[in-house]
């Protein structure tokens, strides 16, 4: 795995580059990414890239696509393994609706429905596994969606070359004390809890989703504006919780104003916490950085336990009986 991780800017840098048809769909003002996993993450990447777009986006995960789709809309259906039931129930959907579909996988079941009914398909390589699979993916969609995704090639090509400046920093071959991931990997002994800033909330479930894979740990996660209105009431007692702070190099001055007050209220209360903060950038950047920073601790924080990552048996037990 850990190889792997150590090619991720590489692997992204080659999928952007690679020598797809593109999909050029006219009309289009309403997205749907479905996928579950680390499949999901790629839409919750995608709905923060086009936020601030006239495009509305939409995420499932789950089996149902949302009433609101017409012929205006594009379901992108993303499942790494090609295998995954949800996402293979919403595309399914595609004989009841006006929607366009188009989707990526490895192959699996996926691959030999698109092909059967005629929908466009792209096959994309899986490495190691659908989890570590995500650049490969994310920068694969980003390349065929290019005509349809309002984004700058410039943003994109600024997020690979942040992730090669920031391998050498948390990769397997600096395993020293300025690794950052390896640094926070240590401190995680008991349950992280991960606050985050809404326009980062993708590296944030993809954080947890990681830990919860790869070292096997429970952990939680909660927007710090939400936070502020419940959540802060549990640490008036002991607990065996960590606190994890993601920030943004340019969150807006209320969420700023936010982390200060947290940060006070942890201070007073003798409560340890880590910050980690996101590279300066689009937010592509910031989102794809973080990511691969937090991948990086999920897997360091797996070996100091002495847990290998790669297996998950217990999705095994799930899918086998569904």
């Amino acid at each position: 795995m850990y190889q792997t991780y150590n090619r991720w800017p590489e692997i992204a840098e080659q999928s952007y580059e690679n020598n797809f048809s593109k999909i050029d769909i006219k009309n289009i003002d309403h997205i749907v990414f479905a996928g579950m996993g680390g499949s999901g993450t790629i839409g919750d990447i995608f709905s923060s890239i086009l936020s601030k777009t006239d495009i509305h986006v939409t995420v499932v995960k789950g089996y149902l696509l949302p009433k609101t789709v017409n012929g205006k809309t594009l379901v992108v259906c993303t499942s790494i393994s090609g295998d995954t039931k949800e996402t293979l129930s919403v595309l399914e959907n595609s004989k009841k609706t006006q929607a366009k579909f188009v989707s990526f996988s490895s192959g699996g079941f996926m691959e030999e429905f698109c092909k059967k009914n005629n929908l466009e398909y792209f096959k994309i390589k899986q490495d190691h596994s659908p989890r570590a699979s995500l650049v490969g993916f994310l920068y694969s969609a980003l390349n065929i969606l290019e005509q349809i995704i309002p984004m700058d090639k410039n943003d994109i090509n600024e997020s690979i070359n942040s992730l090669y400046k920031i391998k050498k920093l948390i990769d397997s071959d600096n395993l020293n004390e300025k690794n950052e991931a390896l640094n926070l990997a240590e401190w995680i002994k008991k349950i992280p809890m991960i606050y985050y800033p809404w326009g980062l909330q993708s590296a944030a479930i993809r954080f947890k989703n990681s830990m919860q894979e790869n070292a096997k740990k429970h952990v939680m996660y909660e927007d710090i504006m939400e936070m502020c209105h419940n959540g802060i009431v549990s640490w008036e007692k002991p607990s065996s919780v960590q606190p994890i702070l993601i920030q943004g190099k340019d969150d807006h001055f209320r969420t700023i104003e936010r982390w200060n007050i947290m940060k006070e209220f942890f201070m007073k209360k003798g409560i340890e916490y880590k910050e980690m903060f996101s590279t300066n950038g689009s937010i592509l950047t910031k989102l794809i950085c973080l990511i691969y920073t937090l991948d990086m601790t999920a897997i360091y924080n797996a070996t100091i336990s002495c847990i290998d990552p790669s297996p998950v048996y217990s999705i095994d037990f799930v899918k086998e009986r569904l």
